[in-house]
């Protein structure tokens, strides 16, 4: 009877899920809809991925929790740089203070009594579980951004080196982003979006000294931030850009290098802890342990008949 159950059950939630992923995500008409959009007589509506409704719901949620100016510009400024860039961004974020605000204290106290939670201790965790949900998002923005700037930071030199080699072939500066945007599109995707965002605001009509300082600004990297003084020097004094961006990357070598050297100088003293704290106590539990067995086995009865 209990197998029975065990296969009914199963397969009602194998059968659910085919009917969701069916419903949502295996689009069997797929290719008919790409063939027949936009035609006259078309009768095949378009769906809405379940993903978009729960961004949706979450920009609804947004406009509930009020902020200032000054605070959205600067989440906004946050959010840009972790590489969220959507219209909605903003409001999907604060959305999701409020989403998870809500939902994290309706789990503790759903789970609370079945995990052993005592009940004097359970308004504490619900009041955690609040300030978690609300600051949780803040927390992964700030994450996001951090990986993000250091994966640009990592894709700087490939990018300049290829920069080089654009503009020493011919290219003009502008010419020569928009090509090492398009080339390092799959290596270095963030570094690709930058270049790229710098390349739509050159062709938006924006000045080329602008369109560098809003780079800056949006990445917030201390190396992109001298690539960009050193290029708008050059586009002000007139000077040649190959020779410019060449001397920068021999610079950017060279403190690499040194970077390098300083972590290696920096290992043996950083290596003290864990040697001390992990090694240490292995080799005495090794080395001492069974000395300790034999004393305690042969030497203490033999002073004890004594």
């Amino acid at each position: 009877m209990e197998l029975l159950a065990a296969l009914l059950l199963f397969a009602t939630i194998a059968a659910a899920f085919i009917f969701v992923g069916s419903r949502y995500w295996v689009r069997p008409k797929a290719a008919i809809e790409r063939v027949t959009e936009g035609s006259p007589g078309s009768s095949v509506r378009g769906r809405v991925h379940p993903g978009a409704a729960f961004r949706g719901l979450m920009g609804r949620l947004g406009t509930v929790l009020p902020a200032s100016a000054r605070d959205a510009s600067l989440v906004e400024r946050r959010l840009i740089r972790a590489g969220f860039r959507g219209s909605g961004a903003l409001k999907t974020f604060y959305g999701s203070k409020v989403f998870l605000a809500v939902l994290l204290p309706v789990l503790t106290l759903a789970i609370g009594p079945q995990a052993g939670l005592p009940e004097e201790n359970r308004m504490l965790a619900v009041a955690l579980a609040v300030a978690a949900g609300f600051l949780g998002p803040n927390e992964f923005v700030r994450m996001s951004g951090r990986c993000r700037q250091r994966q640009i930071r990592r894709a700087l030199p490939n990018a300049l080196d290829l920069m080089v080699v654009c503009v020493e072939s011919g290219l003009g500066l502008d010419q020569a982003i928009m090509q090492t945007a398009k080339e390092l599109r799959r290596a270095h995707p963030e570094i690709s979006q930058e270049l790229a965002q710098v390349n739509f605001e050159l062709k938006a009509g924006k000045r080329r000294v602008e369109a560098l300082r809003n780079l800056a600004e949006r990445c917030a990297v201390a190396e992109l931030k001298k690539l960009v003084a050193v290029l708008v020097q050059a586009d002000r004094f007139g000077t040649g850009i190959a020779q410019t961006l060449r001397e920068h990357s021999d610079y950017m070598r060279v403190q690499a290098r040194q970077v390098a050297e300083e972590k290696a100088a920096k290992l043996g003293v950083k290596l003290i802890f864990p040697i001390f704290f992990c090694i240490l106590p292995s080799l005495f539990v090794v080395t001492v342990g069974p000395v300790f067995v034999r004393i305690s086995r042969e030497l203490l009865p033999m002073m004890r008949n004594m």
